[in-house]
């Protein structure tokens, strides 16, 4: 069986067609139809639906699509392994935080791909949870506080992370002082998600209580500056607001514990180079951002909730 015939159906299963796994992969579309037509010939059975407006999996392709996958990223492992200074190839799959990925990861992710031509790379964006191994990750960024896990994960960079309100909403309600007067307070939210101060070496955790809720931190940023409530987000998705005065620091004597950025990947004994140079390239990103302070940290066996 061809790993390149591999490669492209698992290609045109991800892009729903022919003529998008043709632009991914750089080949003509009958050089895509050519493997699709072998491979399905070579395994007597229809792995995919084609019509006009494009492919769509059969049930045997759905559960074949995810062993080939699985195959392409073992030979990927392989290749790396006997050619450790070779050019980068193969496919990279990314999973990224919406709220301010496309802004501050997405450079990064493009300048790998400019330094590495053939390298495939496919970056999702979404502030949900993403599950990397059930899923088919290569590898995911993180952001905030990580918590225990069969992943493994590197910091990359330092986050802040204040609580934040409109100089409206101080106006109206007040400014909480201590961790226990947000229980008085409107909260713009995630979900039921905790915050965590630091009392000197203590840390405090409290469940605040709000109508507001999104599951992205720029729409959390909005409704902060519209007066809803009061904000628990980073620095890099208030530094604006905050500079421009939209936003202010409120509660500054029990600051929230560092933060960070996090580069996590699947449990495996040593991560693959593609993963090792996208890590040094968000570290590098990091240490020159003005949004970002402070040096990225050794290896830690986590993940983000």
């Amino acid at each position: 069986m061809d790993i390149e015939d591999l490669l492209t159906f698992v290609e045109v299963a991800d892009a729903g067609g022919v003529s998008s796994a043709a632009l991914r992969l750089g080949v003509a579309k009958s050089i895509v139809s050519r493997r699709l037509v072998r491979l399905e010939k070579e395994l007597g059975v229809q792995l995919l639906t084609r019509s006009t407006r494009g492919a769509t999996l059969t049930e045997a392709g759905a559960t074949f699509r995810d062993h080939a996958a699985k195959a392409c990223a073992e030979i990927d492992s392989a290749r790396e392994a006997i050619l450790p200074t070779g050019p980068l190839r193969g496919r990279l799959r990314v999973a990224a935080p919406l709220s301010f990925g496309p802004t501050h990861f997405a450079p990064v992710v493009a300048e790998m791909a400019r330094r590495h031509p053939q390298l495939n790379i496919q970056t999702c964006y979404s502030d949900r949870f993403v599950d990397l191994i059930a899923e088919g990750y290569d590898c995911g960024i993180r952001v905030g506080y990580l918590h225990d896990s069969n992943l493994i994960g590197r910091r990359v960079g330092p986050i802040g992370v204040r609580l934040v309100a409109s100089p409206g909403y101080i106006e109206t309600y007040g400014s909480p002082q201590r961790p226990e007067e947000l229980a008085y307070h409107q909260a713009v939210m995630q979900g039921t998600e905790a915050w965590q101060f630091m009392d000197g070496a203590k840390v405090i955790s409290v469940r605040p209580q709000g109508r507001f809720k999104a599951d992205n931190g720029v729409a959390l940023v909005a409704a902060a500056v519209a007066g809803l409530g009061l904000a628990y987000l980073p620095d890099c998705l208030t530094h604006d607001s905050l500079a421009s005065g939209a936003l202010v620091p409120i509660m500054t004597s029990y600051p929230p514990p560092p933060a960070g950025a996090y580069l996590v990947r699947p449990p495996g004994q040593h991560p693959a180079r593609k993963i090792r140079v996208l890590t040094e390239l968000l570290i590098e990103y990091f240490g020159k951002s003005p949004h970002f302070a402070g040096a990225a940290s050794t290896v830690s066996p986590e993940s983000a909730p």
